[in-house]
């Protein structure tokens, strides 16, 4: 479709862009589609953007095609990503014009979001962290759960948006990175989740105990979160793609230690953790989700798995 040269509204949100057509950003441009608004969105992937067009977005050649939305919001891997398609030239701090806004859902260190937010405050713009606790089945089903902060303009622009994209919005206050640290902590109470049921899953089968029968007692006793439900089945199945990659989960991880060690904050059982990925990468499973630290466990343990990792990623 080609895109309509339209004014950028200073009211009501109606134009939405979408950079970074993912598993996760793709939903979110879908999920706005169905609510009415017009969305534009880009991808280095031209049959992401082209998948996206038969269901009624625009495409996007490049960043400066957006120039005409009130509000952009970008699902990118990291640090480095975000900040080239915002500052590099042609980027989005060039494209937008004054009062539109940025939202970033991505997982980056508060110090990125918080450089980010000052340049496009000095530029007329807005920029709000609104990274999100859930996977894309959950995006899909708008259950998930977004972290917001910012500058109050922007969070009050932005809001509406939000509100479509999960079931509940949490605000963090004007700190742009807030909402960011927040993403980095839960992050890294998944992953000791993740290890723990590894370890407890293992020890259970090396006893005598089926993984599917421990993971039934676990879940449906003391241990029923979502995270408990949702990974402790995808290891006890050994169902360990799609998801979480390992290498972003060594990169949430590094940023939330990072941020721990300028704070003079120990986090002993994440260092252990991390390193744990980190060890997965080593044995080339980096395509395979988070979710195969309790993979790791059981191999340690000596216990026969039904697949072979390898064969999963490199």
């Amino acid at each position: 479709m080609s895109l309509i040269n339209l004014p950028v509204s200073r009211g009501t949100i109606s134009r939405i862009g979408v950079i970074g057509l993912g598993r996760m950003g793709s939903v979110f441009a879908t999920n706005l589609l169905e609510n009415g608004y017009a969305v534009t969105v880009h991808d280095r992937d031209a049959e992401r953007v082209s998948e996206l067009g038969k269901h009624g977005a625009f495409a996007a050649g490049d960043v400066a095609d957006l120039a005409t939305c009130d509000l952009v919001i970008t699902s990118l891997p990291n640090d480095a990503a975000l900040t080239s398609v915002t500052l590099a030239p042609g980027g989005l701090l060039e494209t937008l014009g004054r009062g539109a806004v940025h939202v970033s859902t991505s997982t980056v260190s508060p110090g990125a979001a918080r450089q980010l937010a000052e340049r496009h405050q000095n530029a007329g713009q807005l920029y709000v962290s609104a990274p999100v606790l859930g996977n894309p089945d959950l995006a899909r089903a708008r259950k998930l759960f977004v972290l917001a902060s910012g500058a109050q303009a922007g969070l009050d622009r932005a809001s509406p948006v939000l509100q479509h994209l999960g079931q509940r919005v949490f605000t963090l206050g004007d700190d742009p990175g807030a909402a960011n640290i927040m993403k980095l902590g839960g992050n890294v109470l998944t992953a000791l989740t993740l290890q723990s049921m590894g370890e407890v899953l293992a020890l259970l089968r090396k006893c005598g105990i089926e993984g599917e029968k421990g993971f039934e007692v676990l879940t449906q006793s003391l241990f029923d979160g979502k995270v408990h439900k949702a990974y402790g089945g995808k290891i006890v199945e050994e169902r360990h793609t799609p998801g979480m990659a390992v290498p972003l989960a060594v990169k949430d991880l590094r940023l939330a230690l990072a941020e721990a060690e300028a704070a003079a904050v120990p986090m002993p059982a994440a260092s252990i953790v991390h390193d744990r990925l980190v060890a997965m990468m080593g044995r080339g499973w980096s395509g395979l989700d988070w979710s195969a630290l309790g993979l790791l466990a059981a191999v340690d343990a000596g216990l026969p798995v039904r697949t072979k990792p390898a064969s999963q990623g490199g």
